[in-house]
């Protein structure tokens, strides 16, 4: 089990002013708080907002709700106040927060394993189209954002979530989010081992107690035993990722440390193997980790990356046995390279019992209710009470008979969605933007859909594996330094001087087969305005020079500057 908690003394020590106060790690004495989100945890655990959320807030509307509950613990709840229309990105960083906000929420339901049946799927289409405007955002992190969300009416999608067994639980926050799992986890013939098993098993014990509620920010963890490797296992504070050990047989191989933003990391790996039925105690120990030595002073370096960088994974792992399991775990093999350049699941796959599944794209992962809606009708209509979403802004049918295939298919095309889409729309992934998003600089989802629609137009024959990635600000949201080519949103001058939306061009990034971040090429930027003609033309120039087989990866890091701009 992890360890016990540390509880701050009730009366710290001061120290003389000016002095360092190390980095706020709890596990060496350090309980003062050193910044103001740490004080405000301390005052309160963001889990306790709901009571308030229930009977106060959603009774006596927004202007009642406490400043440190609206910036700070409502995110435990899945709840961020959504952008004040109307506010250009130059401001971004110039606005206080009060002055973004928006009277609305943006809403995460959380969707730990990218798992949902057919009444949860409903559920959401019926709460997105009842309570926030008809909005519903797939996510690279499997779950689903809903816009437009009233604090009046939390408490009734909360009720409406919980009967169907879902819930907002710690989708934000300084604890741990989401747990992505593979979203053919049990059914795919190729699987190494299924880790559904952990996954509930962490959602079950940990999820929503406060023994991990008050980390020094985020944990993102992901679990899969596919040998696709689809949930993005390098970019993760803890991923388990599916081995056969030549001994022990399956399990997982550990790895921790990685996440992007403003200072990307990859994972690193421990060189342990652990069983199934080990990941959640394993899981507890790493976050318990991250809570007691993670850094707490300073909110840009509180990512357990900044530890394992210091730390190295020799020295975790040595602590992770130590003073966190109480044993030694097994030494174990490294994970082969992939088995698909693809890692998105789309198209039609025959299950392990000899039914289907059914891949399909929405457009950089934009729906809305009634279409969710209709999707979960389409899906038990084929038979089928289970959809799963994926890392990559997509979705799966699952559990579909062979005869029924070709109807699905038909009827997944009629609701907008494509099941054999182009390399762009497969490809192509957008952050929430500027259109909600407080910290983002321009706008994405439409820009990356009205992308996706010119390139298919321009280069119909294209049909090479591309990924493209485009992030509202240099958060990284949408995974820009590990796209083929990134896109992270600033303001940049056009050709007449002038001020507008643009992009800062990251190239050549990748996970899986040789992962690694993009190449940033000096000075290189375009407008949005300019985005179809500049991805058309380094497309074009990939076409014309690659060598039989190589990666557009491969070639980026290699190509001159000029075949780049």
């Amino acid at each position: 089990m992890a360890a016990t908690p540390h509880t701050p003394p009730a009366a710290p020590t001061r120290r003389k002013a000016g002095r360092h106060r190390g980095e706020g790690q709890w596990a060496v004495g350090h309980f003062t708080p050193l910044n103001g989100n740490e004080q405000f945890k301390k005052d309160d655990d963001g889990l306790n907002v709901r009571t308030r959320i229930e009977t106060i807030y959603s009774k006596a509307g927004f202007d009642s709700i406490d400043p440190s509950d609206l910036r700070g613990r409502m995110r435990w709840w899945g709840l961020y106040t959504q952008r004040k229309p109307g506010i250009d990105g130059g401001k971004t960083a110039i606005l206080e927060p009060e002055e973004l906000d928006d009277k609305y929420f943006m809403m995460r339901v959380r969707i730990d394993g990218g798992r949902l049946t057919v009444a949860q799927l409903r559920a959401i289409g019926e709460v997105s189209r009842t309570y926030a405007r008809g909005t519903a955002d797939i996510t690279d992190r499997q779950n689903i954002q809903l816009h437009w969300v009233r604090i009046e009416d939390v408490p009734a999608i909360w009720e409406a979530l919980e009967a169907v067994g879902l819930s907002t639980t710690e989708a934000c926050g300084d604890c741990p989010r989401v747990v992505i799992g593979s979203p053919v986890a049990g059914i795919a013939a190729d699987e190494i081992v299924d880790g559904t098993p952990a996954i509930e098993e962490i959602e079950r014990r940990y999820i929503g107690s406060k023994e991990f509620s008050n980390l020094p920010r985020k944990f993102k963890s992901a679990i899969s035993g596919s040998p696709v490797q689809d949930v993005v296992h390098e970019i993760n504070d803890i991923a388990f990722v599916g081995v056969v050990h030549p001994e022990h047989g399956p399990g997982f191989d550990v790895w921790a440390g990685g996440g992007l933003s403003t200072s990307p990391r990859l994972g690193e790996r421990l060189g342990a193997w652990v069983p199934l039925e080990d990941v959640p105690e394993v899981w507890a120990g790493v976050v318990g980790i991250f809570r007691d030595y993670g850094y707490r002073r300073l909110r840009n370096r509180a990512r357990l990356k900044f530890l394992m960088a210091d730390w190295g994974p020799e020295r975790f792992r040595d602590v992770l046995e130590n003073e966190y399991l109480k044993r030694k775990l097994a030494d174990g093999p490294a994970p082969a390279e992939p088995s698909n350049r693809w890692r998105d699941h789309m198209g039609v796959h025959e299950q392990k019992d000899g039914r289907f599944y059914v891949g399909f794209a929405p457009r950089v992962g934009r729906a809305d209710g009634d279409t969710l809606v209709k999707l979960a009708e389409l899906a038990a209509a084929h038979g089928s009470d289970r959809l799963n979403t994926t890392v990559e802004q997509k979705m799966i049918v699952l559990d579909v008979a062979g005869e029924k295939v070709d109807s699905l298919v038909a009827g997944l095309e009629e609701l907008g969605f494509q099941v054999t889409p182009s390399p762009f729309r497969r490809g192509t992934m957008a952050c929430t933007g500027i259109e909600y998003c407080k910290l983002a600089i321009v706008e994405t989802k439409a820009r990356g859909a009205s992308l996706i629609e010119e390139l298919e137009r321009r280069m119909p024959d294209f049909a090479e594996p591309v990924t493209i990635n485009l992030n509202g600000c240099p958060n990284a949201c949408a995974r820009i330094q590990t796209a083929d080519i990134g896109l992270k949103g600033q303001l940049v001058l056009d050709a007449g001087g002038r001020q507008v939306e643009g992009f800062q061009v990251h190239l050549g990034g990748a996970l899986g087969l040789e992962a690694g971040f993009g190449r940033k090429v000096r000075g290189l930027k375009v407008t949005s305005d300019e985005l179809p003609d500049y991805i058309e033309r380094v497309l074009t120039r990939f076409r014309e020079q690659r060598v039989e087989g190589e990666r557009f990866a491969a070639w980026a890091a290699r190509a001159a500057e000029a075949d780049l701009s």
